[in-house]
C-alpha cells in the first residue's frame, strides 16, 4: 500500500505563487483511458489515493463539461482529514472545481453544481448563449476566456488571478489536447493500469492538430502491478520540493 505522507512529497511543488498545470489521467497498458467508457473502471486504491493526494494539493480542480456528465461528478468534498492538512498548510480547505464548456450545456441543477461545497467556476467564452450563461451564473462564477472558443492560455491566467495557480486537469481528452496544443501542460502525473483493453477507447489525450512536448520523467513508482509516472516540463528544473 502506497504511504501518504510519501506521495505528498513526491507531487508537492516548491513555489505555490508560479503557475502549474498538472494532469492527471489513468490508462490501460494499451492506451486505453476508459473500460467500457468509465475511466474510474480502471482504477484501485492505490490510484485512488495518488488521485486524493493530488487533489488535496492543488489550487482548483478543472475538468471538461463532458467528463463531468460522463463520470458522474458531483460536488468536490475533499475528506476531513485532507481539508484539515491544507488549513495546516495555509491553503483553503477545500478545492473550487472549473468546469470547461464552449457550448454550456449544463444543467444548473447537476450535482457539480448544487452538491459543491465551494462554489463551482464554469469557463467558456464570449460567444457561448447568453441565456445558459446567464443561468450558470445563478450556481456558479462564469470566466470568459476567449472570443469563439476556450482559449487555455487566458483560461490558466484567469484562474491564477482569482488565486488559484496551481490547476489539476482530471480531464477528458480533449480538455487535455487543447492544453496541450496550448503548450500549457507542465506535468503529466500517469497511472499505468495492469490491464489490456483493446477496442476503441480514447487515449488519454485527442486534439486537432499534433504538439509535441518534451517530458523529464520525475519520479516512477509502483503498488503491486500499477505504475506510477510523473513526467514535467524540460525548462522546469526544480519542479518539486524534494
Amino acid at each position: 500500500m502506497l504511504s501518504r505522507p510519501e506521495l505528498i512529497q513526491r507531487h508537492r511543488v516548491a513555489d505555490r505563487t508560479v503557475p502549474l498545470v498538472r494532469v492527471n489521467f489513468i490508462a490501460s497498458i494499451d492506451g486505453a483511458s476508459t473500460h467500457d467508457g468509465l475511466s474510474g473502471a480502471l482504477n484501485n486504491a492505490d490510484d485512488k489515493l495518488v488521485f486524493d493526494t493530488l487533489r488535496m494539493l492543488t489550487d482548483v480542480i478543472l475538468v471538461g463539461a463532458g467528463t463531468v456528465r460522463a463520470e458522474g461528478y458531483g460536488g468536490v468534498r475533499l475528506s476531513p482529514a485532507d481539508a484539515a492538512w491544507r488549513v495546516e498548510h495555509g491553503i483553503p480547505p477545500q478545492p473550487p472545481i472549473a468546469i470547461v464548456s464552449g457550448r454550456l450545456d449544463l444543467d444548473p441543477g447537476h450535482p457539480v453544481f448544487t452538491e459543491a461545497v465551494v462554489r463551482p467556476l464554469v469557463v467558456t467564452h464570449a460567444k457561448a448563449p447568453v441565456g445558459a450563461r446567464k443561468a450558470l451564473s445563478r450556481v456558479a462564477d462564469v470566466l470568459v476566456c476567449g472570443e469563439d472558443a476556450v482559449d487555455p492560455v487566458a483560461m490558466v491566467l484567469a484562474l491564477a488571478v482569482r488565486g488559484y495557480p496551481q490547476i489539476l486537469c482530471e480531464g477528458g481528452p480533449s480538455l487535455f489536447g487543447a492544453l496541450l496544443e496550448a503548450d500549457c501542460v507542465d506535468e503529466v502525473c500517469l497511472s499505468v493500469s495492469p490491464v489490456l483493453e483493446g477496442g476503441s477507447a480514447d487515449r488519454i489525450s485527442r486534439g486537432h492538430a499534433q504538439a509535441t512536448q518534451p517530458m523529464i520523467l520525475w519520479h516512477v513508482f509502483t503498488a503491486g502491478d500499477m505504475v506510477f509516472l510523473r513526467y514535467v516540463r524540460r525548462h522546469r528544473a526544480e519542479p518539486a520540493a524534494q
